[in-house]
């Protein structure tokens, strides 16, 4: 949302969608995946977001992954005893929330907490309506990352084939299936890939339609570390909005907002300018509360606010006033009591309440009973009065008026004489806590809002009459305070896959890397590979990256070479789309299907090589020499090493 500034401009404003993720229904297989042949299940499973769907044979195969969720997971909200059990993917709406709760079962693009791995495995199938009972009993095809480690894959085979009781299982790159689902049918092809992805980047040699994994480069930058970047930037840049700036918020700027340069250090130059910067500079609106503040409100509204302050204080002085009068009775109830005993000629009784009471005489009983009857009756008064008297007006009245007891009356402004009150240890003796005069309170910070509001009531000096303001006053604008002004932040977080330096990372950029396996081939494999770079993966998906490709080829390749750089349709899906036509081309073909047999004679870490898979290396332990050898050697040999082998 852009809003044009009248005579000027356009300001760049754009809100936070902030989207919640809606729970994923339970679907039903549909009419193809119960054919006469089992329809595999293609699984796209990715470190930043999982994708599910089946491969159903047909000339409609089916739009897009039925299934689409980040792949996190977290406790349920009842806690361990009774809950609602794990949440995963979209079951768990707002991300940030429990952002200190999520757990995901990968260490960078590999799977290593198999735990994890089998709750999103369990969401997939439920949610794809897998009617089979104890098993799953369909094809998988199952992405995984680069040159994965054997044990990751061992761990996935055993929990496939021994917990879901699958019939077979076929493993392939991700990007690998991207680049073979954008290429011509039936061609066998060589390239280069630049897959960039949530947490790594890969620059994959393609030759002659197999992988070339000695070549493979990794770099360990992605999505989430130029998410991390730019919430480190703007919450250094804005400090008043630390909580706000969250990692979802980064990632919205980051895939709406971000574009990468063709000419860093050029593209910063331009920032400089006044102009470029109003043009070009997008405003991120935070949400705000629209309640006025104490310093937008009008000569009304304040007045309005003020007698309202002022109803609750009388409220709560002619509380305190009740409570007073309610104390200074029992007291008086009590002296009335004992000065009964002595007219009952109850002596003894007498004198010994006496000396509780830490009195001398009867003389001295009769003039507290006296004393105490008058505030009793004075007390009275002006709890009546204090009900009939109307509300004072705040700005009219005089700070005088406002001193003694909040209301103006006869007995507040010609207060009585002071009576001389009872002796030390009295009031202690009658169980009554001693209170000061209500004249004497003042408000505390419960009842008062605010007590800037009420220095002229307890000025001494005597405040002006408040007079309508005649000119304007400066407005605090809420909105503008809550707005993130994304300028030079927009280049700099998808740059560190470029220059990785920037975030203090000790590792090559994407250019220098690619320079780096182009030399480790001949000039005529150079060609070949530069014919076809394809750019895959989420990462590559911000505005100018196929440019930045082309101009970092420009410079590294030779004077009139020619090359091609090629983005994918959908850097995203492509994955699972690749991974879904594979499927259906290798329906029937057995030799890159691991079936359970398979896995059980030749163990988890077992990989069929097909176009879009890595290379199987199998494991290779030391031959051990056999004990029985061992043990035949010394006899072989003189008496003299016989005997020094008996003694060993």
């Amino acid at each position: 949302m852009a809003v044009a500034a009248a005579g000027g401009p356009v300001a760049n404003v754009y809100p936070f969608r902030d989207a919640r993720a809606a729970p994923d229904p339970v679907l039903e297989a549909g009419p193809g995946a119960h054919g006469p042949l089992p329809v595999p299940l293609v699984l796209d499973n990715g470190s930043f977001q999982a994708r599910a769907g089946w491969a159903c044979p047909g000339p409609d195969p089916g739009p897009e992954p039925r299934l689409q969720f980040r792949a996190v997971c977290a406790r349920g909200r009842g806690g361990a005893r009774g809950g609602a059990g794990p949440q995963v993917g979209n079951a768990l709406g707002s991300l940030e929330p429990l952002r200190w709760m999520l757990r995901s079962p990968f260490d960078r693009n590999v799977p290593v907490n198999l735990e994890l791995q089998e709750l999103l495995l369990d969401y997939s199938f439920q949610h794809l309506g897998v009617s089979s009972q104890g098993c799953v009993d369909h094809p998988i095809v199952l992405t995984e990352a680069v040159c994965n480690p054997l044990y990751s894959r061992q761990m996935m085979s055993e929990l496939l084939f021994e917990c879901y009781g699958i019939p077979k299982v076929a493993y392939g790159i991700d990007s690998l299936f991207s680049f073979y689902h954008n290429k011509p049918k039936n061609l066998i092809s060589s390239g280069l890939i630049i897959s960039s992805g949530y947490q790594c980047t890969h620059i994959l040699p393609i030759l002659e339609g197999r992988l070339d994994a000695k070549n493979c480069k990794r770099i360990n930058l992605g999505g989430s570390q130029a998410a991390g970047y730019l919430q480190r930037l703007l919450q250094l840049k804005y400090p008043g909005h630390l909580a706000a700036i969250t990692l979802s918020r980064m990632e919205e700027i980051l895939h709406e907002h971000s574009y990468v340069a063709d000419d860093y250090v050029g593209e910063l130059q331009k920032w400089r300018c006044p102009d470029y910067y109003e043009n070009n500079v997008h405003k991120m609106q935070l949400p705000f509360s629209s309640k006025l503040l104490g310093s937008t409100l009008g000569s009304e509204e304040k007045q309005e606010r003020r007698q309202q302050q002022l109803r609750r204080l009388q409220e709560l002085n002619a509380r305190r006033r009740e409570e007073k009068l309610q104390l200074d009775q029992e007291r008086l109830d009590r002296l009335l009591y004992v000065q009964e005993l002595l007219e009952d000629g109850q002596m003894d009784q007498f004198h010994k309440a006496l000396v509780e009471l830490n009195m001398d005489s009867p003389e001295e009983l009769q003039s507290y009973i006296q004393k105490l009857s008058s505030a009793v009756e004075q007390a009275k008064q002006k709890i009546l009065q204090a009900e009939v008297t109307l509300e004072v007006d705040v700005v009219d009245s005089k700070p005088e008026s406002c001193m003694c007891g909040l209301v103006p009356n006869a007995d507040s402004m010609n207060p009585p004489p002071p009576t001389p009150g009872p002796p030390e240890g009295f009031r202690e003796e009658m169980g009554v806590v001693e209170t000061p005069d209500l004249e004497q309170l003042e408000p505390s910070l419960e009842d008062v809002e605010s007590i800037n509001d009420f220095e002229p009531l307890f000025s001494e000096e005597t405040p002006e009459v408040e007079k309508p303001v005649t000119t304007v006053q400066p407005v605090f604008n809420l909105a503008a305070y809550h707005q993130l002004f994304v300028g030079t932040e927009r280049i700099r977080a998808p740059e560190i896959i470029f220059q990785p330096s920037l975030i203090g990372e000790e590792q090559a950029g994407v250019a220098e890397t690619l320079q780096y396996i182009l030399d480790r081939y001949s000039k005529d494999v150079q060609d070949l590979l530069v014919q076809n770079v394809f750019l895959t993966g989420g990462n590559m998906m911000y505005p100018g990256m196929k440019g930045r490709i082309e101009k970092e080829l420009l410079e590294m390749r030779p004077f009139q070479s020619a090359f091609k750089v090629q983005l994918a349709s959908n850097p995203v899906l492509d994955a699972w789309y690749g991974a879904r036509d594979w499927a259906l081309d290798h329906l029937d073909d057995d030799e890159v299907w691991i079936t359970r047999k398979e896995y059980e004679e030749k163990g988890g870490e077992y990989l069929k090589e097909h176009c879009a898979s890595n290379i199987y290396v199998p494991i290779r332990l030391p031959k051990q020499a056999s004990r029985f050898s061992d043990a035949q050697a010394p006899t072989r040999g003189s008496g003299a090493s016989g005997g020094s082998a008996g003694s060993l």
